[in-house]
């Protein structure tokens, strides 16, 4: 990992209309930068914006308000050609492997298609890089001309990361790419990833709600909170110092098998509040034991505590200690 930022968010939002004239605040105003060759975690609740955070920083969503620069030049994801570029730079493997692949085409298919769509390549050259990418991720050429339904969930998640990597991108969103499969196919994916990360230079942002998972495979983590980017910092630093109630209460809810680890259980109390009518101030003031009258009326400064250890709260947990 290195301090040059490939993928830039400021002020990004991302709101959705539901009618009635009401909109759902999914994302707001985020800013965020990736390092090259860095996996950044994103965890939260469900709900809380951050895999509509990870399809809007790789284009497949525009922002509502917000700027997105890749690798120092702003993208217009507006404009056609400008979109169309990125998708090349940017790819995603999604949290379903099997919703994700077309049913009627075969592996073969499904991996070249980027490489058809953004002209890379040869026919003979591409069957080539097929068979590549199935070796890489840990699968036989011969699966090239089988149909996803002949695969198990591991194995439909290992073809997704090959079609991922066929047009080169350098920078890959695992949105839950780990959550719908079985424990023991977790790990063997997040190697692969964590592989595949330092073969092809790749930068991540990993996606997901399971802090253990997160904590494994990421330099740096960042916690959302109903569409709120709440803390960043580096793994350890997160995990020794959390400064944020609310990331404090994700970490005391990591299950553990030391019977002898003397932790106190902190409950989150109250459901997350409506990303379409969301509370007045800090948005977590509705569910926090430290809440006074600040928090319901101000929202918190996004500031470094800490060097690279970033917060948004009126009362960061530092000031109690």
């Amino acid at each position: 990992m290195t301090d040059e930022v490939l993928v830039r968010a400021e002020h990004i939002c991302k709101y959705f209309k539901i009618g009635g004239g009401r909109m759902l605040h999914a994302v707001e105003d985020v800013n965020l930068d990736i390092h090259r060759g860095e996996t950044l975690g994103l965890v939260g609740e469900s709900g809380c914006g951050k895999s509509t955070l990870g399809r809007t920083l790789m284009g497949i969503y525009q922002p509502t308000k917000g700027k997105l620069i890749y690798d120092g030049k702003p993208v217009d994801l507006s404009n056609k050609k400008d979109r169309f570029a990125f998708a090349k730079k940017a790819q995603i493997v999604f949290q379903d492997p099997y919703a994700s692949l077309d049913p009627r085409m075969t592996v073969g298919s499904i991996i070249e298609e980027g490489m058809i769509i953004h002209n890379m390549y040869d026919a003979k050259r591409r069957q080539e890089r097929v068979a590549e990418l199935l070796s890489i991720v840990g699968l036989n050429r011969e699966h090239a001309n089988r149909f996803p339904h002949e695969f198990s969930g591991g194995q439909r998640q290992r073809i997704g990361i090959a079609r991922s990597l066929a047009v080169k991108p350098k920078f890959v969103v695992c949105d839950e790419a780990v959550s719908a499969l079985d424990v023991s196919i977790q790990s063997q994916i997040i190697n692969l990833l964590a592989d595949l990360k330092e073969q092809s230079n790749l930068t991540y942002l990993f996606i997901t709600h399971d802090l253990s998972v997160v904590k494994y495979i990421s330099d740096r983590i960042g916690v959302m909170y109903l569409g709120n980017m709440v803390e960043l910092a580096n793994t350890q630093e997160l995990f020794d110092h959390p400064l944020h109630p609310y990331t404090e209460a994700l970490m005391a809810a990591i299950p553990t098998t030391d019977v002898e680890e003397n932790r106190e259980l902190r409950i989150l109390e109250g459901d997350i509040p409506s990303p379409v009518n969301p509370p007045q101030g800090c948005k977590f003031h509705t569910r926090c034991a430290h809440c006074t009258e600040i928090c319901k009326h101000a929202v918190p400064e996004w500031k470094e505590m800490a060097p690279g250890h970033f917060v948004a709260c009126h009362h960061p947990l530092s000031e109690k200690e």
